[in-house]
């Protein structure tokens, strides 16, 4: 259905913390909605809130039937200035835990309610004050954790991928109303939409949309990371390439083949992409129980990973070994890079002729840092087509990623109803389900259902 205020259960006062639950030295709590400045007036005998104005700051202190509870700093933000549309009231106390609850307390029986997960998000949805792609990049921005994946979600707040679908969608809903127009006066054989220009129009919104499905390989890798597992023989180097990598000893490092018997995970931000190492256990046979299970995690990392760093020792590895590694990647279609390491023993113009006939080999000595950063920038260019660019539309949603794949099958139909010179009721009918899937990533049509489901995943107090 259309968006309104029609949708029920979002008319009255709700009240949540707005900071990390945790003793802190401040806290803030919400209040939003109509009652909201009478309910804290209730609480607040400093000032009477309705004679002040919008966007300012007041000190005194929440009292409940003459027991002082705190101390704070109330901040107004009167409708429809504020973040929801609604009236916001919100209250600085101190950051104990017992406090917080005891004003939250005071203001449920004064006649608020807590706020559901996203709820004041949610608002700012319904009021108008955020698209849908905006009010879930709230949730993005808020779980960032790079420069990249911050940027990322700024950009999406901001509008930018509103807009690019906007455009496409207003200029789509002119020519499917000359269409409907068309089916008005069909009995006159009349042509109101210019057929090649929006033939041109048609060809020009595939590109777009491809543009923006394409970048949800990039955007799911900004938004969040890649797990890398770092795979070889026993004595690889594995481990020692870890600890290079965090600059830490992380993992024990030994002469002693199958010293890791189980996965370390760490996490490595390499140019604002947080890439999950994941140092596994080397790969061979053997009758110790422990280690064949390690090696079981091994293969299961393998399969689940991003991209797969395969180390192994050139002074001890064959190219016949090596060749079968590869041919094994290939048949399970692993993305891999392949780690040439202790190229300090032999010397690393031997090591390059020595496995000459095998491509795209990055030859490093983890144990003395040598070609660590060229290894950094592979990884990255691994995983990425190009370089990234934040301040371009980078889809980072799933579900604006599905529907942008809907929105291409749509406009693919329009092309082919236009190519075999389909009539414009039949026209008509895939550029309505093109429009759909457009305005279901805005929120132009959404249903209940979706809001709930799509804000449940925002934190208490947002």
């Amino acid at each position: 259905m259309m968006l309104g205020n029609n949708l029920t259960g979002y008319d009255d006062t709700i009240v949540a913390p707005a900071t990390a639950a945790g003793v802190g030295a401040i806290a803030v709590l919400r209040l939003n909605g109509a009652n909201a400045i009478e309910i804290c007036n209730q609480l607040f005998p400093a000032k009477d809130l309705h004679k002040q104005a919008s966007h300012t700051l007041h000190f005194g202190s929440i009292v409940e039937n003459g027991r002082t509870i705190d101390e704070v700093v109330v901040g107004l933000y009167k409708a429809p200035r504020s973040y929801t549309g609604e009236n916001i009231v919100e209250i600085s106390c101190h950051g104990s835990p017992y406090i917080q609850q005891q004003i939250i307390d005071a203001c449920i029986r004064a006649g608020a309610r807590m706020a559901k997960p996203g709820e004041y998000t949610m608002r700012a949805f319904l009021n108008g004050k955020l698209d849908l792609t905006q009010a879930e990049s709230v949730a993005d921005l808020i779980a960032s954790n790079s420069a990249a994946s911050h940027q990322t979600a700024m950009q999406q707040m901001r509008g930018g991928f509103s807009k690019e679908l906007s455009a496409l969608r207003e200029q789509l809903l002119s020519f499917s109303a000359l269409i409907e127009l068309e089916l008005d006066f069909s009995q006159e054989d009349v042509e109101f939409a210019d057929r090649t220009q929006f033939y041109k129009l048609i060809n020009e919104a595939m590109l777009v949309v491809k543009h923006l499905a394409d970048s949800f390989q990039m955007g799911n890798v900004i938004k969040n990371g890649v797990n890398t597992a770092i795979v070889g023989k026993p004595n690889a180097g594995k481990s020692t390439l870890l600890n290079t990598l965090l600059n830490e000893n992380r993992a024990i490092v030994s002469d002693i083949a199958g010293t890791t018997r189980d996965t370390i995970e760490e996490i490595l931000n390499i140019q604002g992409i947080l890439f999950r190492l994941i140092d596994t256990a080397g790969i061979r046979e053997s009758d110790d129980t422990i280690e064949s299970i390690g090696v079981q995690k091994t293969m299961e990392k393998i399969r689940e990973a991003g991209v797969v760093l395969y180390m192994f020792d050139v002074n001890q590895t064959s190219i016949e070994d090596l060749q079968e590694q590869i041919d094994a990647f290939k048949k399970d279609n692993i993305n891999y890079l392949l780690v040439g390491n202790k190229t300090d023993i032999a010397g690393l113009e031997a090591n390059q002729a020595k496995f000459r006939d095998i491509n795209d080999i990055l030859y490093i000595s983890a144990r003395q840092h040598e070609h660590i950063e060229d290894l950094k920038n592979r990884l990255v260019h691994k995983v990425m087509s190009g370089d990234i660019n934040t301040e371009a539309t980078i889809v980072t949603n799933a579900r604006h990623h599905a529907a942008l794949q809907e929105v291409m099958k749509s406009l693919i139909d329009v092309k082919n109803g236009l190519d075999n010179q389909l009539p414009g009721d039949l026209l008509s009918l895939d550029i309505r389900r093109c429009l759909h899937f457009l305005g279901e990533i805005t929120g132009q049509i959404t249903n209940e259902d979706q809001l709930d489901f799509i804000f449940s995943k925002f934190c208490i107090g947002k």
